[in-house]
Formats: structure tokens, C-alpha cells, sequence
């Protein structure tokens, strides 16, 4: 095979993974269940084997492609609208702790020991059992944890602090750069930033990055 061949295929191969990919989604991306971990694994296989195979031709590749795609296509609607291909295809979250008490058959269905259920806990800043109230193991391998009223956070309501309306942070400038697109959402121009930046003694050029939280530009200089 020669490199214009090799090239040819890549090139084409790429876009129809491209294609695939956007038409079945996110899930291809994030993996949320282990069907997406595999469908996306032999996505990626089909192109790979297929350029270094002999007897594969770019249409053969294409023709994999786009019929593995398909099957994907076909499962994800399947599974939206069968609850029991759903439950099937990518199984449930699993209750590993509940009432504070570990759930043994759980773990066991899940092949999970305690070592890898601390380490999972750890990951969601709970360094003991006795904290958590319930635990789910979660279809992606990820734990979702409630933890036990006298050791969860205390939010605002819970201490009657007076709540602020949510607001989302924009990024202003970026890499040195304003972003046009981010001032016309806030009805901001750019003599805006500049008056910002001249606030705090600096000029546009010393800035990497910005964000604003309604409140403050929070700047950060190279």
C-alpha cells in the first residue's frame, strides 16, 4: 500500500468516523455504559485494521463503518424505547451501601470488593462508611454517594442565608484575545474590558485568561 493510498484511507476513514460519531451522540464520547465502551473501541479497530489489511479496500472500510454505526444507531433507539432492552443492553445502578450498611451481594454481582468500594468513596471526598447514608454504583463504574445529615455539607438554606440567583461564568479573554461573542451575551463592549483592565493596572497584552461572575473580572496574567 502505498502512502497516498494510506493517506486516502485515513483521511476518508476519519470523516466517516466523524460522521458516526456525531449522528449516535455524547455517549460515544463520555462511554457512559460498557456497550459504549465497546462500540466505540471497535469503531476505532475497524479503521485501524482495515488500513494495514491487504485484502480491505477503502470501500470495505467505509462499508464497516458505516454498517457498525448503524448497529449503534439501531441500539441507542432500541434502548430508548424498550425499558427492558434498556435494562438489558446497560444494566442498573446497583445499591452498594444502603440505611449506612454495606450491601455484600452487591458487590459481589458487581465483582467489587472493599478496597475498590473505599477507593470509589474516596473519590467522592468520604473517607469512611460510617458517613454514608446510601451509595450507588453507577452504570459507568462511577459511585454516587448521600452522605448522612450530621456529616453532609450545610447549604445556604440550611443555615438561612439569604440565596443569590445562579450565574454562570463567561470567559472574557482568552489566550490574550476578547471574546466578542461572550461580551454581546452580556451586553458588554470592549471599552468595557478595557476600563476593567485599566482598574487593576494591567493591559490587555498581560492578560491570559478572564472570566466574570457578575460580580468581578477575575484576571490572570501570563
Amino acid at each position: 500500500m502505498s502512502y497516498h493510498e494510506m493517506f486516502t484511507e485515513l483521511f476518508l476513514g476519519y470523516i466517516a468516523l466523524f460522521i458516526v460519531v456525531k449522528i449516535n451522540g455524547k455517549t460515544q464520547i463520555t462511554q457512559i455504559t460498557p456497550f459504549d465502551l465497546i462500540s466505540s473501541l471497535v469503531l476505532g479497530n475497524i479503521l485501524g485494521d482495515g488500513i494495514y489489511d491487504k485484502e480491505a479496500n477503502l470501500p470495505k472500510i467505509l462499508f464497516s463503518i458505516f454498517v457498525w454505526g448503524a448497529l449503534i444507531f439501531f441500539t441507542e433507539v432500541l434502548t430508548q424505547k424498550s425499558m427492558w432492552a434498556r435494562k438489558f443492553l446497560e444494566g442498573d445502578a446497583s445499591v452498594v451501601i444502603k440505611h449506612g450498611a454495606i450491601q455484600w451481594k452487591e458487590l459481589k454481582r458487581n465483582r467489587l470488593d472493599t478496597d475498590q468500594l473505599m477507593q470509589l468513596l474516596r473519590a467522592k471526598d468520604t473517607f469512611a462508611v460510617s458517613e454514608v447514608a446510601y451509595a450507588i454504583l453507577e452504570n459507568d463504574g462511577t459511585i454516587s454517594v448521600l452522605k448522612k445529615s450530621n456529616f453532609d455539607t450545610p447549604t445556604k438554606q440550611d443555615l438561612k442565608i439569604q440565596m443569590e440567583k445562579e450565574f454562570l461564568p463567561v470567559v472574557v479573554i482568552s489566550d490574550g484575545k476578547i471574546i466578542k461573542r461572550a461580551l454581546n451575551s452580556l451586553k458588554k463592549d470592549e471599552k468595557w474590558v478595557h476600563k476593567k483592565l485599566s482598574e487593576s493596572n494591567l493591559s490587555l497584552k498581560q492578560v491570559c485568561f478572564a472570566e466574570w461572575d457578575s460580580k468581578q473580572l477575575h484576571l490572570h496574567t501570563y
